[in-house]
């Protein structure tokens, strides 16, 4: 009984947290801090990890359907190289590695600022696994800054599917951070996706609240 009454007392404490903030800004979108990555096809699946083998889930993401798998692999650039770097699933038609400005630094790569699957014209990089390495010859891209919605979220704060926003982060080292893209999408679930540059910069944590504001309202 002390178990099911503490538990009742944390969710109406949740809920009561979440509405005082809610009231005093209603246009706020939860952070998600996206470390480098990389998306495979499976055909690359594997070359890097044996033929038949199959991507084993570690942890759920944010969205639904996809998830941080167990298995690594390093990345080879012209200038060094980056090691344990977490494969992302479900497979993709096009074997995408995302990574920061500062990585691109580290290996030699001046990835351009893309949407996730955009990624024509862009710089190819090395993956070694432990069964092969392939060599892509596009590919690396730095994600652009983007809030994940669903249509329903879209209504509520009058955007639309691809719209530029500016989001407003409090805090210390808090600012404007601008050219935010809307992705709408019946599964998405809220969520403000940034890099690790843009988290270390503005002092971002995990799950943080911060505030969209409509680039005409700046």
């Amino acid at each position: 009984m002390a178990d099911r009454e503490e538990r009742i007392e944390k969710i109406v404490s949740l809920i009561v947290s979440n509405w005082k903030r809610l009231s005093e800004d209603p246009f706020q979108v939860p952070v998600g801090i996206s470390a480098r990555h990389v998306h495979l096809t499976r055909e690359h699946v594997e070359l890097l990890f044996g033929g038949g083998y199959e991507l084993t889930p570690y942890k759920p993401l944010s969205q639904r359907g996809q998830f941080a798998c167990r298995e690594q692999v390093s990345l080879l650039g012209p200038k060094g190289c980056i090691e344990k770097v977490r494969i992302l699933g479900p497979e993709r038609e096009h074997t995408q590695v995302e990574i920061s400005s500062s990585d691109g630094r580290v290996l030699g790569i001046r990835p351009p600022v893309r949407t996730s699957g955009d990624i024509k014209g862009t710089p190819g990089i090395s993956l070694r696994g432990p069964k092969g390495e392939i060599t892509l010859q596009e590919g690396v891209i730095a994600a652009d800054r983007h809030i994940h919605m669903t249509p329903a979220d879209a209504k509520w704060f009058k955007v639309s599917d691809r719209d530029k926003v500016n989001v407003l982060v409090p805090g210390d080292k808090g600012g404007m951070l601008k050219q935010v893209t809307i992705r709408v999408s019946d599964a998405a679930r809220l969520d403000f996706h940034v890099d690790t540059d843009d988290a270390n910069a503005f002092l971002l944590v995990q799950g943080q609240w911060v505030s969209i504001r409509k680039e005409e309202s700046i």
